[in-house]
């Protein structure tokens, strides 16, 4: 069963006490704030640490199959957990992996937000082109726009599933947007689609940017614009019974 770390360094794990095991809560206990919550306008690479604390034990063997720089492990110590780190500049795709069935612990995903075939259809964006790597791997669907990335995460939430063991941690970063003037709630159309392949979705993480978005040029404003993500977390429903649940 998948376990807590409970072990992990104050300075990795900002806003915890980790100085010894997390208790539950008893009556006449000391009051703490040191807790974990769903929202935080900390950036990725704080609250990513947060998530492996509640949902992944020391030790795990974890496939992050779309690395990029590496932004989500930089506070995170690195042999606090096997690491299997690739990316598509590596020659690896997230929808074929190089791993055996089940035998992964935990698998995380943060594809790209946005559908640009072999890294080529918004050349101005060369930020997001730099960071999210898999843009790289080409079209390989007949859908278009935000349908495409759906695609995107559907594969590849399917191969994650297969690498996994039962009741392994899929953790996947995503972002809503608005397509052809139609609000595409992305983390939710993901909760469903992976509800079908066979998981149970867990828990959700609400990142806010800190910086303001970009100066638009918009004649009158339609809809809100974006200034959060997410990172969902689900696990493997598999052939294993009972209620799943981190051993405190």
């Amino acid at each position: 069963m998948q376990t807590k770390n409970t072990d992990a360094t104050p300075s990795a794990y900002p806003g915890r006490n980790l100085q010894g095991p997390q208790k539950r809560r008893v009556r006449n206990g000391d009051a703490t704030n040191n807790l974990v919550f769903s929202a935080s306008a900390d950036g990725n690479d704080r609250v990513f640490p947060r998530i492996l604390g509640l949902y992944v034990s020391s030790g795990s063997v974890i496939a992050d199959v779309t690395y990029g720089k590496g932004v989500f492990w930089r506070y995170v110590p690195r042999d606090r957990y096997e690491l299997l780190a690739t990316d598509i500049q590596d020659g690896v795709d997230c929808r074929e992996l190089p791993y055996k069935d089940g035998k992964i612990d935990c698998v995380v995903l943060d594809p790209p937000y946005m559908h640009t075939p072999g890294g080529t259809a918004h050349k101005v964006h060369t930020p997001f082109e730099e960071h999210y790597r898999n843009n790289a791997s080409g079209n390989r669907t007949e859908s278009k726009y935000h349908e495409a990335i759906l695609d995107l995460y559907r594969d590849a939430g399917r191969e994650a599933y297969r690498v996994l063991r039962d009741r392994g941690v899929l953790i996947v970063k995503c972002q809503d947007e608005v397509c052809s003037n139609r609000q595409r709630f992305t983390h939710m159309e993901i909760m469903r689609m992976y509800d079908d392949l066979g998981y149970v979705t867990e828990d959700l993480f609400v990142v806010m940017r800190n910086n303001r978005p970009g100066v638009s040029r918009a004649i009158r404003q339609i809809h809100a614009r974006k200034n959060h993500s997410y990172f969902l977390v689900f696990w493997k429903r598999g052939e294993t019974k009972g209620i799943w649940e981190p051993s405190q």
